[in-house]
């Protein structure tokens, strides 16, 4: 039981970040953001297919010209998103598993202390190319109407128009998902900021009093 229960408390402390801003990080990451993707991205984005209409209405001219208005849906974006960025950390879990590593060591060795910076640059870094892959992919408003090119149903106009359904809904949803993206940048950041002040903590205290 006594190994079990260390057993136990050992694999808790190498799964938990090793700061503060770090496990707030992981609440926010792991409870809001991917509930509020989850459940209101659903009831937003869940059934834009089936009410996008252009005119002429026909089926085959909505899916052509839904294609061109969503290379990728932003359900999927976002997936990718969070599933890309919670890569790093797990890497680094894996491997502080591996090399029964805990929190204290984090801090106390500069070799594991470096490995982690990295792992959060590398979080922010992915965050930052997945920010701009959304500006270029969705920019920042949702528009009511959207035009277009029927070059290839070989029509004698160029253009459609086409109607988004609830783009104001979509254009409050991008809008939060910008804000959930530059906060978790800034707790990155953060978090590097605290690592730093509690390593040089480390190293103070070690220092021989003379």
């Amino acid at each position: 039981m006594k190994n079990r229960d260390l057993t136990a408390d050992f694999s808790m402390s190498v799964m938990k970040p090793p700061t503060v801003i770090g496990q707030f990080h992981t609440l926010f990451f792991g409870s809001v953001r991917m509930f509020f993707l989850g459940v209101l991205g659903f009831a937003v984005y869940g059934n834009e297919a089936l009410h996008f209409s252009c005119d002429p209405d026909k089926r085959e001219i909505n899916l052509i010209c839904y294609n061109q208005f969503r290379p990728i849906t932003p359900q999927v974006f976002w997936a990718l998103q969070l599933v890309i960025v919670l890569v790093p950390g797990a890497i680094f879990h894996l491997y502080a598993a591996c090399k029964s590593i805990n929190q204290e060591c984090i801090l106390q060795k500069p070799i594991y202390t470096v490995i982690y910076i990295l792992s959060v640059l590398l979080r922010i870094s992915l965050e930052a190319v997945a920010f701009w892959l959304q500006i270029h992919l969705f920019g920042f408003q949702v528009k009511p109407l959207y035009l277009c090119d029927a070059v290839s149903l070989g029509k004698k106009f160029t253009t459609i128009k086409c109607m988004v359904p609830e783009h104001f809904e979509k254009t409050i949803f991008l809008i939060a998902m910008y804000t959930f993206t530059v906060i978790t940048i800034v707790l990155c950041v953060a978090e590097i900021f605290e690592i730093i002040f509690r390593r040089l903590c480390v190293l103070i205290r070690q220092r021989p009093k003379g």
